[in-house]
C-alpha cells in the first residue's frame, strides 16, 4: 500500500493537473461504467464537528474520499478541514494507495468550477464576482482566471474582504470589494462559495448572459442562489441525483437539469445563446477526487522511476 502525504501532494498538484482530471472524470461520471454510491454525512463528539464519505467505481479507478471538519483545531493551531482519498486496487479490491488531499482538494474543487466556466460561460466574460472570502475562494478565483481573461474581481464577503482582496492582488488580480447588487448587477460570472443557508442576493441583480457557479451546497439545508431565479436560467450540476439531494438544486421544482459531463462529450448542449443565463451546481462528486488521487499517484510513480 502505498502513502503520499499532505507535503507530496501539495507539491505534485496544479491547476492544469486538476482541471484535466476533474474534467475526464466529469465525462467519466455520465458514462455507463461509472457508479456514484450515496453521500454518507456524519458527525464526531466535538460540537460542530463533521465527516462525510464520498464513493465511486469505474472500471480503471474506484474507492473513496473522507472530509473532515473538527473546528476547535483552530486552537491547536491546526486546519479545520482535512482530506483523505482511498483508491483500491480493481481487480482485487485490496487498499492500493491513500492519498492525503487537504489542499488538493480545494484545487479539486476549483478545478469543477473552471471546467463549468469553460463549457458555459461567455467567451468575452470579463468581470468575475466572488461571493465568500474563505480558503476556498482564492483557488475559484486563480483557477476561473486561468480559462478566461478576467479584468477585474469584484469580492463580497462579511468577514476579512479587504484581506482577501489584498491577496488577490499580490497574485495579479484585478480586484476589489463591492456590494452584492453592485457585484451581481456587473458580473459576466458569478461564484458562490460559502456555507450559506439562504440566498446571497436577489434575482433580479443578475443580468442575461450571466454564469453561476454554485460551489457551497453539499449538505441538506445549504442553500446559496435565489429559487427564483432556476426558472429563467439553463440549470447543469455535476450529478442529477446527488444535487437534488444535497446540492444547490435541493431547492428546485420541476426543471430540467443537465449533468455537465453531457456537454462536455456532446451529448447535450450547453449555453445555446449570449443572452441565456447558466447555473452550475457542483455538490462535489467522488469520481473526481478518485481521478486526481489516481493522477497523483500516477506522478509520484513516475518522480521515483526516474
Amino acid at each position: 500500500m502505498i502513502y503520499l502525504n499532505e507535503k507530496q501532494t501539495s507539491q505534485l498538484i496544479s491547476h492544469q493537473l486538476a482541471y484535466d482530471a476533474v474534467r475526464e472524470a466529469f465525462i467519466a461520471s455520465v458514462s455507463d461504467e461509472a457508479t456514484l454510491f450515496p453521500v454518507v454525512n456524519a458527525a464526531g463528539a466535538q460540537k460542530d464537528s463533521m465527516f462525510s464519505l464520498k464513493s465511486a467505481c469505474t472500471s480503471t479507478v474506484l474507492g473513496w474520499k473522507t472530509g473532515t471538519y473538527w473546528p476547535n483545531n483552530t486552537e491547536l493551531n491546526m486546519p479545520c478541514h482535512g482530506t483523505t482519498v482511498f483508491l483500491l486496487n480493481p481487480e482485487t479490491g485490496e487498499l492500493q494507495a491513500a492519498i492525503a488531499a487537504s489542499r488538493v482538494n480545494a484545487y479539486r474543487t476549483a478545478a469543477a468550477d473552471a471546467v463549468a466556466v469553460d463549457h458555459l460561460a461567455r467567451k468575452d466574460s470579463s468581470v468575475l464576482t466572488i461571493f465568500g472570502t474563505g480558503h476556498q475562494a482564492e483557488y475559484e478565483v486563480l483557477a476561473i482566471c486561468r480559462v478566461r481573461n478576467i479584468e477585474k474581481v469584484l469580492v463580497v464577503g462579511r468577514n476579512n474582504t479587504d484581506a482577501f482582496v489584498q491577496k488577490l492582488k499580490q497574485h495579479g488580480v484585478n480586484a476589489e470589494s463591492a456590494s452584492a447588487q453592485l457585484a451581481c448587477e456587473q458580473a459576466d460570472i458569478i461564484v458562490t462559495v460559502t456555507t450559506a443557508k439562504a440566498p446571497l442576493f436577489n434575482a433580479n441583480w443578475v443580468k442575461s448572459g450571466t454564469h453561476i457557479s454554485a460551489m457551497g451546497a453539499d449538505k441538506v439545508g445549504k442553500h446559496e442562489l435565489p429559487v427564483e431565479l432556476y426558472s429563467r436560467s439553463s440549470l447543469f450540476c455535476d450529478n442529477e441525483l446527488q444535487s437534488l439531494a444535497i446540492g444547490e438544486f435541493q431547492h428546485s421544482e420541476e426543471q430540467s437539469i443537465t449533468e455537465i459531463g453531457r456537454v462536455i462529450n456532446g451529448q447535450m448542449a450547453g449555453r445555446k445563446t449570449a443572452e441565456e443565463i447558466t447555473i452550475f451546481d457542483s455538490s462535489g462528486i467522488a469520481i473526481q477526487d478518485l481521478f486526481v488521487a489516481s493522477r497523483l499517484l500516477d506522478l509520484a510513480q513516475s518522480e521515483v522511476t526516474e
